[in-house]
Formats: C-alpha cells, structure tokens, sequence
C-alpha cells in the first residue's frame, strides 16, 4: 500500500513537471492573440489526464502547483490569472467527468474547460483593471472555444497512448513490491 502510495506521488510529480514543462514552450511561442499572457492552454491537457487518471484531488494539486508556478515566474497577478482560471475550469472539469461525459467527448470537455478558464482569468482582470477590459471579453470565449477544440482533440488523441503508459508504470511499481 505504502509503495502504492509512492507510485502516485511519483506520478503526480511527473504530471507537474510536465505541466509546466508544456507551459514554459508555450510562453515561447509568438502571440498571435494582442491579449498579454494568452497561450494556448496545452498544458491543461495534463490536467484533464490527472482527472481522468488519478481523480479530481490530483487535478486540483496540478491546478495548484502551474499556479504557484505562475507566481514564481510571471509574478502575482499571472498567480491569480492562473489560480482562477486554472481553478474554475478544473471544477468544470469535474463535473463533466461525475456526468456521462462521453456524450461530450473529449472536445466538448476541452472546448468548456478552455471558456472557463478564460473567464475566470477574465473574472481577475476586470478585478484588477476593470471595466476596461471588458469589450475583450468575447475574444476570450472564440479564442477558448477554438483552443478548447485543439486541446481536446490532442487529449483525444494521446490519452489511449497515456493510458498504456500509466499502466506500464504502474505495473512496474508492482513488480518493484514483489
């Protein structure tokens, strides 16, 4: 049980560090959105694995972990961007996998964890900046729907993949037991 245990710590690190991995190449790539700080939200895609993976308390600590990630290296305001947003879609995220979430598909659960999130980042800035920022707010909710598409569409993809890859490793921790 003990090592069991370990095994899903391991993981759970890995998954962070993947996640702010995918996030960090993000910031890399050029905006083509004139909106400060809006990526694509690929990382949110381990997000969804950790949900779907290992349930709803270890999506929240990858939630948590890219937010205080976001707080070390982009400073307070891209911590509470990240905290809400990040935050708002996981609990989005939740509820669609408790409902029959394969009548939404992996596109639909990205396409509406993706509007979340923007509009609990959107919820942050019209806090901090206000009233100013809100003729963006449509631009937010295309540009979630269409990175929701792709993330989704890349969940769907590499999830079956990720999942033969858990299980690889969790059979390796049995045999490390044994």
């Amino acid at each position: 049980m003990r090592k069991d245990k370990a095994s899903q710590v391991a993981l759970m690190g890995m998954m962070c560090a993947l996640s702010i991995a995918i996030s960090f190449i993000e910031g890399l790539i050029p905006q083509f959105i004139p909106i400060a700080g809006m990526k694509p939200g690929f990382s949110n895609i381990v997000t969804m694995f950790g949900a779907t993976t290992l349930g709803a308390p270890y999506a929240l600590g990858i939630v948590l972990f890219k937010a205080a990630f976001a707080l070390i290296t982009r400073g307070t305001t891209a911590f509470f961007m990240s905290l809400c947003g990040g935050l708002l879609s996981c609990l989005v995220l939740i509820l669609l996998l408790k409902i029959n979430s394969s009548k939404i598909g992996y596109i639909g659960i990205g396409v509406l964890c993706a509007v979340f999130h923007n509009i609990g980042q959107f919820i942050v800035a019209v806090i901090i900046l206000g009233k100013a920022v809100l003729p963006l707010g449509w631009m937010l909710i295309i540009t979630g729907m269409t990175f929701g598409m792709i993330t989704g569409t890349i969940f769907g993809i590499t999830f079956p993949r990720l999942q033969k890859t858990i299980t690889a490793f969790r059979k390796n921790a049995e045999r490390g037991r044994s």
